[in-house]
Order: structure tokens, then C-alpha cells, then sequence
């Protein structure tokens, strides 16, 4: 018998991965063919396109720090974070502040299906 997904935990490790730049564990956490949708970016589908993207975006922003002020169950497979971050663009010293929303839905195997950004 399986054990049930704890999307919570999940999002949490998947965060804590972000957090150390962990790009090898980051790349784990999406299936193949994961999407990523974000105001900022727009749509992305497939891992290779998100880390692409999460490459770019930590290369010019690689001192950024994120925290969740609330990871929470929505189903058996999903989880909603509410987080905001600062980070600094080392092309411009443009200091960036952001606030929002994230929905991150999982598969049975606990890697990452979906995940959708709100900003608020």
C-alpha cells in the first residue's frame, strides 16, 4: 500500500531547494512534461523550459530570499503557499520586491505536475 502525498512537506523541500540553489534537486522535483505558469514569465511547459528559465533568473538574481508565510493542503495533491521575496538584479541594482501566491500540484511519486503563480 502507498502512502498518502504530503503536498506541504513536498513544498516546503521543494522551497528549501530553491532557497539553497540547488538546481539537481530543483530539476527532480518537476516531471517531464511540468508546467509553470507565472505573470513575470508567462506560460513555460516542459522541466528543461523551467530550468532554463530558473537559471536565468538566478543568474541575475541569485541573492534572493524567500519566505512562506503560509503553506497549506488544497487537495491530496496539492499545496498553497503565500510567500514574498527581495532579491537585487546584478544587471541594473534594481533592489526586486514581490509578494503572492503559489499552487504546486504533485503526481503520485510526489514530483511536480504543475505550478501556478499569482502575484499580489
Amino acid at each position: 500500500m502507498t502512502m498518502p502525498l504530503d503536498p506541504v512537506a513536498l513544498a516546503t523541500r521543494y522551497h528549501a531547494a530553491i532557497s539553497d540553489l540547488d538546481f539537481a534537486v530543483i530539476e527532480n522535483f518537476f516531471t517531464e512534461d511540468a508546467t509553470y505558469s507565472s505573470g513575470g514569465i508567462g506560460g513555460l511547459k516542459g522541466r528543461a523550459d523551467i530550468m532554463a528559465a530558473f537559471r536565468r533568473y538566478f543568474s541575475e538574481y541569485p541573492d534572493q530570499v524567500a519566505e512562506d508565510s503560509l503553506v497549506e493542503p488544497i487537495s491530496a495533491v496539492a499545496a498553497r503557499s503565500v510567500w514574498h521575496l527581495t532579491a537585487t538584479s546584478t544587471l541594473t541594482g534594481a533592489r526586486l520586491q514581490r509578494q503572492g501566491e503559489e499552487i504546486i500540484t504533485f503526481d503520485s511519486e510526489g514530483r511536480i505536475v504543475s505550478v501556478d503563480v499569482t502575484d499580489l
